[in-house]
């Protein structure tokens, strides 16, 4: 592997770790040489996912983390930094939501919208906020966070027909938002020498209807789904060396999609 795309011996923090697109960045960053915290809310299968990749020979550590809880993140920084001296790069792709998720936007209650928005969005900029402060004193790190293509462009409501599937309006509030604080963090952090970006996917492959499937490719340059591996790349991508003068900025991959 190119020196430039080598992360031995870095502390990387994911959250969401043991989510879909967590666990490939989890696995990237990992066979990169890093040494890689997964943090996620679910403690069983944060456990075992951290489990299965260590055991492929990979320093993967897991650490139960709530983005929503101010005291489970900052205790969680402090463990960090107690046991590893040090976080070089720190990645959002926690997915919180509550169970009314997903409703159409004329059944969605303000008090859902407002605890989506805090607990997501809040959640990234606590985050955000709590991993500067230490890389400030390091003089140096790496923040990336997972936004989407809906933050950037409105969804076509038609490739959900015939499935139970539906785009909540929180969501492309959330992304856009995560959007606009990375470009926030970005220029208040460049003086410290610390990067932010992040990364909007396209509609990542995931066992859905197949209606849903073939509508979507069709919307597609590349005529597919984005694969966990082309977002886990991209996030590689950023947290080395190889993305050193990259900063501020939202990098999609989406296959075309956005410009189709």
């Amino acid at each position: 592997m190119s020196k430039a795309f080598n992360l031995n011996g870095k502390v990387a923090v994911v959250t969401g770790g043991a989510g879909l697109i967590g666990k490939g960045i989890v696995k990237s960053f990992a066979q990169a040489g890093a040494i890689v915290i997964l943090a996620d809310a679910d403690k069983s299968k944060g456990r075992r996912v951290a489990d299965e990749l260590s055991a492929s020979g990979h320093k993967v550590y897991f650490r139960q983390l709530d983005i929503t809880k101010e005291r489970s993140v900052c205790n969680s920084i402090n463990y960090i930094l107690f046991k590893f001296g040090r976080i070089d790069v720190w990645l959002n792709s926690a997915y919180p939501r509550t169970k009314d998720w997903g409703r159409k936007l004329e059944d969605i209650r303000f008090s859902s919208w407002n605890k989506n928005v805090n607990m997501h969005l809040g959640g990234y900029f606590l985050c955000c906020q709590q991993a500067v402060s230490h890389m400030q004193k390091q003089k140096n790190g790496i923040i990336i966070n997972l936004a989407s293509i809906y933050g950037l462009r409105a969804p076509d409501f038609s490739i959900y027909k015939g499935t139970d599937m539906n785009v909540d309006a929180a969501y492309a509030a959330i992304k856009g938002g995560v959007i606009a604080l990375t470009k926030y963090l970005a220029s208040y952090c460049g003086k410290y020498n610390i990067r932010v970006n992040c990364i909007s996917p396209g509609g990542v492959f995931d066992n859905q209807p197949q209606a849903f499937v073939d509508k979507y490719t069709q919307k597609t340059l590349l005529a597919r789904m984005a694969n966990v591996s082309d977002v886990a790349g991209t996030a590689l991508f950023l947290a080395t060396d190889a993305s050193g003068y990259i900063n501020g900025q939202n990098i999609v991959v989406d296959g075309g999609w956005s410009i189709s």
